[in-house]
């Protein structure tokens, strides 16, 4: 069997070539990654929580850290019941900040910076998931894949649905 490897991180997958179905190796790895990302996010939201002066902003940033612990748990609870169907709601995104550079996590950081660097860093898991999903050749890795880009669009949004509610109401 001819086997592709695809680098990610650290990690190695292999999708088959030949075949189609992902072996338990592959969706095991696919899963750990993916846990990983999500503790990542995890600490990175809490870490924003922490240097809030707004308490407001404060609280988007503690409760996205737990969706982000939800979502770790989804995860580790999908790796060991692969048989689950892992499907997200595709959500209309408003492309604010796609573009932007990231801009440093210091502890001075405005409230619109922070939700900026949050949308970001979304953004790049979305196009991390998806490009990991169109170089694959294994319809069952690429599925995965694009369902976790799923997810972490909807972070994306839900993040830019709050700084356009800040920005209408004036709230920085």
């Amino acid at each position: 069997m001819i086997r592709d490897p695809i680098e990610i991180s650290s990690t190695v997958i292999y999708s088959e070539i030949e075949g189609g179905s992902m072996e338990k190796e592959q969706f095991e790895a696919l899963m750990d990654l993916a846990m990983e990302r999500e503790i990542e996010s995890a600490k990175f939201y809490h870490d924003l929580a922490i240097v809030m002066d707004n308490p407001v902003v404060s609280d988007i940033f503690l409760n996205l850290s737990k969706d982000e612990e939800e979502h770790r748990s989804f995860l580790d609870n999908y790796k060991q019941q692969p048989y689950m169907h892992l499907k997200f709601k595709e959500i209309e995104a408003y492309h604010l900040n796609d573009s932007e550079e990231l801009p440093l996590l210091t502890m001075k950081m405005k409230p619109e910076d922070a939700i900026s660097l949050a949308i970001k860093k979304e953004q790049l898991a979305v196009e991390f998931y998806t490009d990991l999903a169109n170089r694959s050749v294994d319809d069952d890795i690429r599925n995965t894949c694009l369902e976790l880009a799923k997810m972490e669009h909807g972070h994306k949004v839900k993040l830019e649905s709050q700084f356009e509610l800040f920005m209408n109401q004036d709230t920085f």
